[in-house]
């Protein structure tokens, strides 16, 4: 096991014996002295983009530091895997609007998992080892050792809420209009929260403090070469493809979690007996095996469950099938946006939302993982904050099918909101309903 000076030693000591003039690629690992906090370790780097990223079971954590190469689409990075080895990853995110996109494969990559913590490092070039070798070098040698994650103190100066609650009701009502008039079965709207403070909030701390109040999520921070970040707790899985075999889930339908557990209990089995919540998470699975249903044989739908979250609890169902064959671009295509994050049917929801939602989703509602040619997986981008200086905006979102009611929703996109802006230093959003039943049947 190497200490962190070790390693980076160690990694540089192997570089010089590569003398490869032509294509190719390389990886080097060196074991890791356990005790370092990973994303403390990534926030001191001078490098760009990175991303950290824990897996919703907790089995897996990645920090990755620097890039060789970058790609504004997932097609583009999926071509890209084809000529790298099969385990490696290429990582990033679509915008809910997938065209565009921020992919990486990266420089530097701290692993920890069943097997240990360790550090691996990647060169390749398509057309001289060397000289990547070389740049490689010069990165390693402007590796820092972490320091102590700063605390997040900072006094809210100003709170603004797109849209404003007037205008949120009015298209509500735009919503339940066009579903009375049968042109959606429902559509599913957001709201966003930007707060500024008198200093900049370090996305690292936010990161920290949601990975102990926000377990059983995906955990990550992206932080681009710009600067932003954006801090992410989501509880849904948009897909996992292992070689052909392929695990997508519908996640909707919504009920608060009380801190108590015995309401907490009852409103769970409210939730799993409610039949507008069954219904909605019904039309979801619908949705997705029509979708997928010439990409896949056999496809098989498991029994409905209770996701339980710190405030929120939801209906969920697994979906898995084996793929004809493999394209994570195709998968892509054919899955995001979600129901559970635009609406029914997707493509006059989407029209919706063009019409009506003026609000800039950029990366909320959309999906972040990684891709290689043995595996890919990506979670759907809620429950975020995006992260630039002295601003944090907050996402949340409401499905309205008929009966909604606006403000019932907007309570539900508040409590979505919580999820994150409960860590930050003043408490800014409303504080969760402990109510038994919601009128939300999404996740968004």
């Amino acid at each position: 096991m190497y200490s962190l000076p070790a390693a980076y030693a160690a990694l540089l000591a192997q570089l010089v014996n590569i003398d490869t003039t032509g294509p190719g690629c390389r990886a080097f690992t060196v074991p890791l002295a356990s005790g370092e906090d990973s994303l403390a370790w990534l926030r001191t780097q001078p490098h760009r983009p990175q991303l950290w990223w824990q897996h919703r079971n907790g089995h897996e954590q990645v920090a990755l530091c620097g890039a060789i190469h970058c790609y504004p689409t997932l097609w583009q990075a999926e071509q890209a895997c084809r000529a790298l080895p099969g385990n490696w990853r290429i990582w990033g995110s679509n915008r809910f609007e997938a065209a565009n996109s921020f992919f990486f494969l990266p420089r530097l990559m701290w692993q920890q998992d069943d097997r240990g913590e360790r550090l691996t490092l990647f060169i390749q070039s398509d057309r001289n080892l060397q000289e990547d070798a070389q740049s490689a070098a010069r990165f390693l040698h402007q590796l820092r050792l972490p320091q102590p994650l700063p605390s997040m103190d900072g006094q809210l100066q100003q709170r603004q809420y797109q849209p404003q609650h007037t205008e949120w009701r009015q298209r509500v009502d735009s919503a339940l209009t066009a579903i009375a008039a049968g042109e959606l079965d429902k559509v599913v709207l957001a709201r966003a929260v930007d707060l500024l403070w008198d200093r900049p909030l370090p996305p690292e701390a936010l990161l920290a403090a949601s990975r102990r109040a926000n377990p059983h999520c995906y955990q990550f921070m992206l932080r681009f070469e710009d600067e932003r970040a954006l801090v992410c707790a989501s509880p849904e899985r948009l897909w996992l493809r292992q070689q052909n075999e392929l695990l997508t889930e519908a996640l909707a339908g919504t009920a608060a979690r009380d801190a108590d557990l015995i309401l907490a209990r009852q409103q769970a089995q409210w939730l799993l007996q409610d039949a507008k919540n069954r219904h909605e998470n019904g039309l979801v699975v619908e949705d997705i095996c029509y979708r997928l249903q010439d990409l896949v044989s056999g496809l098989e739908v498991m029994p409905v469950e209770v996701v339980r979250l710190r405030h929120l609890q939801h209906l969920r169902r697994r979906i898995h099938g084996e793929l004809r064959s493999r394209s994570d671009a195709l998968l892509l295509q054919r899955l995001q946006p979600t129901a559970a994050v635009a609406g029914l049917p997707r493509a006059a929801a989407r029209a919706f939302l063009q019409r009506h939602e003026p609000l800039d989703r950029d990366w909320y509602a959309g999906s972040t993982g990684f891709i290689s040619r043995q595996k890919s997986e990506f979670c759907v981008t809620l429950r975020c904050a995006l992260v630039q200086g002295e601003r944090v905006r907050l996402y949340g979102g409401a499905g309205i099918v008929a009966g909604s009611d606006a403000q019932q929703e907007w309570q539900e996109t508040e409590n979505k909101i919580a999820a994150l802006a409960a860590l930050l230093p003043a408490s800014p959003a409303a504080k969760p309903r402990q109510g038994g039943k919601s009128a939300t049947a999404h996740p968004a």
